[in-house]
């Protein structure tokens, strides 16, 4: 993956002419304007790149995914005993005193710092591409964690469906025979009340010789009521 931000320090301005050169500029390809310049230094970063892993071995677990400093701890990049990291760098950057300067001035104040406490660009380079690699593979663990969150959950989604649909087949068949049952015995009675009504009518044309009124119900006489006794009576 190309980081084009490694190359703010490592580049050769377009304009400068073949016998210029500068011994702090890495890559810079003396008497090569234009299309070599830009070649150079993208090879010099190029090189500076493949000198470190292209994956990053995590020796601690990371228990805070937002702490970019917990994920570096981890990938066991240090800030080196000079202190010059490429955060140190971005803070010089945006130094009051150089950061509304033009962009080659504020590369060269770097350059020039860097010189004086003895260190070269490349160090630079090195420790970005080192937490950048770190963050990159930091971030295939985390989504390859996500993933496998994912089906981990989907299989259980899909347990948890298939028992809530054996859980309701069971009880829509249990309405089912419950309704059926209530079915079989309406179906019962109707047919023993339609029975009942006949003997009923048997028994009361038989009475009607003997007795008036007659005492026996039927769906054509329904039974007569005694009126309630009167107090005292």
């Amino acid at each position: 993956m190309s980081k084009k931000w490694y190359e703010l320090f490592v580049s050769v301005d377009s304009s400068e002419n073949e016998d210029s050169t500068n011994p702090a500029d890495v890559g810079a390809s003396s008497g090569s304007p234009g299309e070599t310049a830009a070649r150079t230094a993208a090879q010099t970063v190029a090189d500076i790149a493949s000198r470190i892993p292209a994956a990053t071995k995590f020796t601690a677990p990371v228990q805070n995914p937002a702490s970019f400093d917990e994920i570096y701890k981890a990938a066991e990049i240090a800030t080196p005993v000079h202190g010059y990291t490429v955060f140190k760098i971005a803070e010089m950057l945006q130094s009051e005193h150089i950061r509304n300067l033009p962009a080659e001035v504020k590369r060269s104040s770097v350059l020039v710092a860097l010189d004086a406490a003895g260190l070269k660009i490349e160090e630079i380079i090195q420790d970005a591409v080192r937490r950048d690699r770190a963050l990159d593979g930091f971030e295939i663990v985390q989504q390859r964690s996500m993933e496998q969150l994912e089906e981990r959950k989907a299989k259980e989604n899909t347990d948890i469906q298939a028992e809530i649909d054996r859980f309701t087949a069971e009880q829509r068949a249990k309405i089912d025979a419950n309704n059926d049952e209530v079915k079989r015995e309406k179906e019962r009675f109707y047919s023993w009340r339609l029975n009942k009504q006949q003997e009923e009518q048997k028994i009361a044309d038989t009475v009607s010789y003997f007795a008036t009124p007659n005492p026996i119900t039927t769906s054509r006489n329904p039974a007569q009521v005694p009126p309630p006794a009167k107090p005292g009576k």
